[in-house]
């Protein structure tokens, strides 16, 4: 038993000391990028990222960085991935538009259909994981009103409490369904960054394949499938070809 007690007491020692160094890391960044030190800043932001201690700020940052060195891939890819792990990001929203026009591709999209608007407009404001947090809030919430409903003696209150609870079970059903499809959406959609200035699409997987099109750094491509060291890819518009794995930096978080 005080074997136990001693190494849940390590562990959060550890844990804490663990933080505050990447809270000392973060905050040492953050002075070398507004001190216009944008490499050195580049070079800690990702050292606190392979310690597994992401966050939204971290990539914003990063693509800020990316940004400032008119670095076109990675300043798109790292506003992607603050906003894959916080969709309400508006900071990232509103770089990420700036970023995007350093770009020299200007790919047009395909017509969306109704739910599919709607899903991006609304649904997609928040990640899946913060939909399943709003399903758990949901779930306590119904129970506390269930809870209420049950232990009421006044007929009018048992009517509110059970109303409510009704409708927040409802409201519960709504956002688990929506936490699934989010999810299910996100794990098979895995999108990429192009980070070569320039790259031959070709129609199939070989260097001596015909050219299909030509794309350029800061495109964002969608990954259907793999051979090797080529990844079948398509754009926005419809088009579908393979190029190297390497031109590429995959934004999957999974």
């Amino acid at each position: 038993m005080i074997q136990k007690i001693i190494l849940l007491l390590a562990f959060f020692t550890f844990s804490n000391a663990f933080t505050q160094d990447s809270n000392q890391l973060f905050s040492e960044a953050n002075t070398l990028y507004k001190n216009g030190e944008y490499l050195k800043a580049i070079k800690i932001y990702e050292e606190i990222e392979t310690t597994g201690d992401v966050s939204s700020e971290l990539y914003y940052n990063l693509g800020n960085c990316y940004y400032k060195v008119n670095k076109v891939g990675p300043s798109i890819f790292n506003y992607e991935k603050a906003l894959q792990l916080d969709p309400l990001n508006e900071d990232a929203q509103n770089n990420l538009i700036f970023a995007k026009r350093l770009s020299l591709d200007r790919i047009e999209e395909l017509p969306k259909s109704v739910f599919q608007k709607f899903n991006e407009s609304y649904l997609s404001k928040l990640s899946y994981n913060q939909w399943a947090i709003l399903s758990v809030v949901l779930s306590f919430l119904a129970s506390c009103l269930f809870l209420l409903y049950y232990f009421s003696h006044s007929p009018s209150l048992k009517r509110l409490f059970f109303t409510s609870s009704i409708i927040s079970i409802l409201i519960l059903i709504t956002a688990l369904s929506i936490t699934i499809v989010q999810y299910g959406k996100s794990s098979k959609t895995i999108e990429a960054i192009v980070y070569a200035t320039e790259v031959s699409v070709k129609n199939e997987p070989t260097n001596n394949a015909e050219e299909a099109f030509i794309i350029h750094e800061g495109t964002k491509v969608f990954v259907l499938d793999e051979v090797d060291d080529w990844k079948k890819i398509k754009l926005v518009d419809g088009k579908i070809g393979w190029l190297k794995s390497q031109e590429i930096n995959l934004l999957s978080i999974f």
